[in-house]
């Protein structure tokens, strides 16, 4: 009988463990880096351990200190979350070794299958050795871990090189194991997997599919179950594969089979022996809680006969906090406000007044609808996204309402290609154009600009804003009654957090919240400019700036100030929430100075190089 479990994890998946266990009376154990010593998941916790250290590498990485924070703290148990160790079998093995009970599969079934290039020879598969152009298009993939890190697309042969070695940078941070391979790339395939729960008793669940076509970077971003529109056939030989594949390496407990399917064909991508981060889906559809099931397991019980019958559909939508419009740039900063309404499930690891740092994936929750029918759990989800406050850095959440909302979405016509094909349409801007004056007036609630000897209309009032990456100016002006007034707009009400203006004889409210010069005007985010701009803030033309802290992992290979470039071209790779993100030249020109060296902290804005393009 499991009493005590440490959860070998961070953020979203600690927290959604830690309410298991406090519904079934087990005491739970937090471990945390320096960066998350006040992160939700730590405070939730009953105790909690600190790794010392902030990068992966050195805390939620090293398996010798979790094991010996799980021995400190009085747990009896071990539960590895997904990321970082949770596929990895030595972890597996010193949990055991010390005596403790391993919420998971067993050490050789980790073997076998978190390796995808021994999972596929598993399954009778071989990865490309040797790459030719008749090979391409080709998916460099690392071999360990998952959520899209260590992964390229190569189109052209000069380009595999560093894709190869991107990749295995980005999977030795990520995962600790830097091996990586090649396999053929299955252009605009859907994802489908199928979710797996097996006892020590020989049965094994295959529980329903699972599509995760919308993906960006690899990375999924919305989930849903069941797969939609796949033939009866196909769905039943995705389960018999998957249940095969869980019984060839005696797996026990939760696992996830993925394939990629083309038309009426399944092609098995890997096996993932640890939890998805898109189970509730399943949860929801099946009516478990796979996270108690996976503690029934790991205490010996046995499942039954037949796996529970689903019923109705699933949606699950990852919000990040991100810029999807410029590269999926990960945000930093306070996240101020956030509050979803109660009609959907709201797995996080974050609330008010939580810092979003730069050492972790930048997700911040995962929002989970379900409905009888498709079409009602994707008009849920998309509405309670839309009615969402979220105060804080920029994220995801308009392009995640314009996805589930997009045509091919919703007749389910989507494919991994999606976001390679919309993301331009899907990110742009929509902003609110009354969000400006309704922030002036919440600014301007109370500020009488005349006293009683005036007589005479006041001026109007000039702030200027910008909006959507565009500088906008708004007028208004006080009355003689002490109200505001706006040209061709009501002002019916206005006071620090309410604005209500009727506008062509409809009544719209608008919820101000100002936090410095970033104001957020129902979801509509706007910042305040000063009447006189600084003029030492600027930098020269062809100037590149951090667009997020992180560190410099490397520059090009013999770049030099004085070195001529051209448009496009890999200057340098910043490091930051897990991913490497390519700086590149804006134009043909000048290196004219380089200011990065690697190794170097980067907070936004820094300046890295600068390219001369006037330069002969």
């Amino acid at each position: 009988m499991i009493t005590s479990l440490l959860v070998a994890n961070r953020g979203e998946i600690a927290c959604r463990i830690f309410r298991t266990c406090r519904e079934l009376g087990i005491r739970t154990v937090a471990v945390h880096s320096d960066a998350d010593a006040n992160a939700l998941h730590a405070r939730v916790a009953d105790a909690a351990v600190r790794l010392p250290g902030a990068a992966p590498a050195e805390t939620y990485l090293d398996a010798g200190l979790i094991v010996k924070a799980a021995v400190v703290a009085g747990a009896d148990a071990v539960h590895p979350g997904y990321g970082f160790l949770s596929e990895n079998a030595d972890f597996a093995r010193a949990v055991l070794d010390a005596g403790l009970v391993w919420v998971g599969p067993p050490p050789e079934a980790i073997e076998a299958m978190a390796s995808k290039t021994r999972a596929k020879e598993l399954m009778g598969l071989a990865p490309l050795g040797e790459v030719t152009e008749a090979d391409l298009p080709v998916l460099v993939k690392a071999a360990a871990g998952g959520g899209g890190r260590g992964m390229r697309v190569v189109r052209h042969l000069d380009e595999l090189d560093a894709a190869l070695q991107s990749a295995r940078s980005e999977a030795a941070s990520a995962f600790g194991d830097g091996e990586v391979f090649v396999e053929p790339y299955v252009e605009n395939g859907r994802h489908v997997e199928v979710q797996i729960l097996a006892d020590t008793h020989g049965t094994v669940w295959p529980l329903g599919t699972r599509d995760c076509s919308l993906q960006r970077r690899h990375q999924k971003v919305v989930e849903e179950s069941p797969a939609p529109g796949l033939p009866e056939r196909l769905t039943d030989e995705l389960h018999t594969l998957a249940a095969r594949a869980a019984r060839a390496v005696d797996y026990v407990g939760a696992g996830t089979v993925e394939f990629l399917v083309a038309g009426d064909q399944a092609h098995f991508l890997e096996m993932n022996t640890r939890l998805q981060v898109e189970h509730p889906v399943t949860e929801a559809v099946f009516g478990l809680d796979l996270v108690a099931e996976q503690l029934r397991v790991a205490e010996g019980h046995a499942l039954e006969t037949e796996p529970p019958h689903a019923r109705g559909h699933a949606v699950e939508a990852r919000l990040y906090a991100e810029d999807p419009a410029h590269d999926w740039a990960p945000q930093t900063g306070t996240l101020h406000r956030f509050a979803v309404p109660d009609s959907v499930r709201l797995d996080t690891g974050f609330t008010d007044g939580d810092e979003i740092g730069v050492h972790y994936d930048p997700m911040l929750a995962k929002l989970v609808a379900h409905a009888p029918t498709r079409a009602e759990a994707i008009r849920k989800l998309a509405a309670a996204l839309e009615r969402s406050t979220i105060h804080g850095p920029l994220t995801n959440r308009d392009l995640l309402v314009a996805s589930l909302r997009h045509d091919e979405f919703t007749t389910a016509r989507m494919d991994t290609g999606f976001y390679d094909r919309h993301l331009t349409d899907l990110t742009e801007p929509i902003p609110d154009p009354y969000a400006p004056l309704a922030a002036a007036l919440a600014d301007a609630h109370g500020r009488s600009r005349f006293g009683g000897w005036r007589n005479v209309p006041a001026q109007p009032q000039v702030k200027r804003y910008t909006m959507a990456g565009e500088e906008t100016e708004v007028r208004y002006r006080h009355t003689r009654a002490g109200g505001l007034e706006a040209d061709g707009v009501g002002v019916v009400h206005a006071d620090a957090r309410l604005v209500v203006l009727e506008v062509d004889g409809v009544r719209r409210n608008f919820e101000v919240a100002r936090y410095g010069d970033e104001i957020h005007v129902n979801t509509t985010r706007v910042t305040a400019l000063p009447r006189f701009p600084d003029p030492t803030a600027q930098h020269a033309p062809g100037s590149l700036l951090a667009p997020m802290p992180g560190t410099v992992v490397r520059v090009a290979e013999g770049l030099a100030a004085g070195a001529p470039v051209q448009a496009g071209q890999p200057l340098l790779w910043l490091e930051a929430m897990k991913m490497e993100h390519k700086v590149t030249a804006p134009s043909t020109g000048t290196l004219s100075a380089l200011h990065a060296t690697p190794g170097q902290q980067v907070q936004v804005g820094t300046l890295l190089a600068v390219v001369d393009s006037n330069a002969p």
